[in-house]
């Protein structure tokens, strides 16, 4: 298969063209238009658009001059999730070094028992560069990731042990903002593959025996609005299953709740849409059997329709 995820291509017996966001087998690939639309083709009847390079294609690095020795960082490696800024649906995995080591890197990928290499390569110091691209609907099915990582440098430092690490990632991975991808201008996920060496400070770990379990819980006060819809709560909710989606949207529902009830509010307003009706059924049985509940009913219907719960509170 030529074809790699991300690709730009065009059809050639119709007016059409758009990305590769699918390798279905050795002949057929999956291509999104601009409608957004995923359109199963083969390979043989698609060409590559020359000039178009997706998100990480390019090597990124400082400029090669020699690194003072001060300055030498050991620490920093990191592999760096960024969505294609064309084909949203599609994903680029890139090794990020940020250290000053030249790194021999190989990313090899398992799937039930089948190894398979994905990339092999020279990483320059301060540099980045494309390893792999996924589906990002494929995600609870990605393979296990093997890192293996030898470090060099002309300098006189001796290098760490090589690095072997194995990653099999889920949402929780992505559950945090997106933040700039050092040696990249794309906003993406990081995930540390050289973990900081964990300092143990032992007076401070000897304190700990002797202070007091009793901490107070602080529950900040909640506004008199709560919005439920998972795209105001987490980031990467496009990573996240049904039942993922409803249990944190339950949980934030009740720590507004508790919060409401601690700093007596004489009542709350839950957005959370009309949508298939489950989480507002969730709620109201919630909100029937609790003990502070005085009453709840429909929010006003000219501004949110269906889609919010009033709760008068005791």
């Amino acid at each position: 298969m030529k074809y790699k995820l991300g690709d730009f291509v065009r059809f050639v017996d119709e007016k059409m063209e758009g990305f590769v966001t699918r390798i279905i087998d050795d002949q057929m690939i999956g291509v999104t238009g601009e409608d957004e639309f995923e359109i199963p083709v083969l390979a043989s009847k698609v060409t590559t658009v020359h000039g178009y390079e997706p998100a990480g294609t390019k090597k990124a690095a400082a400029e090669d001059k020699p690194v003072i020795l001060g300055e030498f960082e050991k620490k920093g490696i990191y592999a760096g999730v960024i969505a294609d800024a064309r084909a949203s649906s599609v994903v680029h995995f890139y090794l990020v070094n940020n250290t000053s080591f030249q790194l021999l890197a190989a990313l090899t990928t398992e799937k039930q028992q089948v190894f398979k290499g994905e990339f092999a390569d020279i990483v320059a110091a301060k540099s980045a560069t494309k390893i792999y691209s996924a589906q990002l609907a494929d995600l609870q099915v990605w393979p296990r990731f093997i890192f293996n990582i030898v470090y060099s440098t002309k300098q006189n430092i001796e290098p760490p042990a090589p690095l072997v690490v194995e990653e099999k990632f889920k949402a929780k991975d992505f559950s945090t903002s997106k933040k700039a991808i050092p040696l990249l201008s794309e906003p993406g996920w990081l995930i540390r593959l050289d973990e900081p060496e964990l300092v143990i400070d032992a007076q401070k770990l000897k304190e700990s025996f002797f202070k007091s379990p009793e901490e107070k819980v602080v529950l900040e006060k909640p506004a008199s609005e709560v919005d439920l819809h998972i795209e105001k709560l987490r980031d990467d909710h496009q990573f996240l299953q049904n039942s993922e989606m409803l249990n944190i949207q339950l949980a934030h529902f009740n720590k507004a709740l508790d919060a409401a009830i601690v700093h007596q509010l004489p009542d709350v307003v839950f957005i959370h849409g009309a949508g298939n009706g489950i989480l507002r059924h969730e709620l109201h049985k919630i909100l029937s059997k609790h003990p502070k509940v005085q009453t709840f009913m429909d929010a006003r219907k000219e501004k949110f329709g269906y889609g919010a719960t009033k709760v008068i509170l005791k």
